[in-house]
């Protein structure tokens, strides 16, 4: 398991074409958001297609990402990273374990909750599905690198280098020729930073992401073609995705991934929930 460790507007045009153009599906991505109650977090719907999961050999701090082909269903995700005012609705309404996360003095509301584990993320996942009667869950690794990427090939959705006015990380250092930047040293409010062309926020950097899917070194072949999550009894570790506000900027890449343990619980470590359309 690995342990976690002025070309700007044209970058996003090119995104954006990309998109409208849509990687074989044909379909254009639909950035209105909608929610299944009021407490419930804020979904944009993420259109079917297919896409490169991983990352090209020459790519800059790249892991164990060989390149492959996915095909993705349609599928709704969160269009932010679920705040401290959704977990604790949660905890009010008896769910979540009743467990308060401490926000390390950052504040709550619309910051990201951080200190969960996967097991609370999926607990979370539980009451929202038994609240609107909706199967919500976590979204699978494939399915966070496409929505994460919105049609784009190159390490950032924003281009081929990402600064700190795009997304929260330690912005101590570059990646490859883009400029440094600041370190926040915390996280930031949901909708600080620009969204991507599918219309959702904090895809690189801000807090980790769990994802459903069991940690495995070489995802080519864990990774299922189709879109679905790679499971297997009793796996120790899951995978976590986007990187966070304390990391360098080659772990904020779209296939940039590391494994954690289902009980694990950090500051730096959140999610999103995904759902059917």
């Amino acid at each position: 398991m690995k342990l976690r460790t002025s070309l700007v507007f044209i970058s996003i045009a090119a995104a954006l074409l990309a998109v409208i153009l849509h990687i074989g599906s044909g379909q254009a991505a639909s950035t209105a958001a909608f929610k299944d109650c009021a407490q419930c977090p804020e979904m944009v719907n993420i259109p079917a297609g297919q896409f490169t999961m991983g990352s090209p050999s020459g790519e800059l701090y790249r892991g164990a990402e060989a390149q492959h082909r996915v095909s993705v269903p349609s599928f709704a995700l969160g269009k932010y990273e679920v705040t401290f005012a959704e977990w604790e609705a949660c905890v009010a309404d008896k769910g979540c374990g009743g467990h308060h996360p401490d926000d390390q003095g950052w504040g709550k509301g619309m910051r990201p909750v951080i200190g969960v584990s996967w097991d609370d993320a999926k607990a979370y996942t539980a009451w929202l599905s038994r609240k609107t009667g909706k199967q919500y869950r976590l979204p699978s690794e494939s399915e966070w690198e496409y929505a994460a990427r919105a049609g784009t090939t190159t390490p950032f959705s924003f281009g081929a280098t990402i600064t700190t006015a795009q997304a929260n990380f330690d912005g101590s250092t570059g990646y490859d020729k883009g400029p440094k930047g600041i370190n926040r040293e915390k996280t930031m409010p949901a909708g600080s930073f620009p969204a991507n062309a599918f219309g959702v926020h904090d895809m690189h950097g801000n807090v980790w992401e769990w994802i459903d899917d069991c940690w495995a070194d070489e995802y080519t072949a864990a990774t299922p073609s189709d879109g679905k999550p790679y499971v297997k009894p009793n796996c120790g570790g899951h995978v976590m995705r986007g990187g966070s506000w304390e990391d360098y900027p080659g772990d904020v890449r779209a296939s940039a991934r590391v494994g954690s343990g289902t009980d694990e619980q950090s500051w730096a470590d959140g999610f999103r929930v995904a759902r059917a359309p």
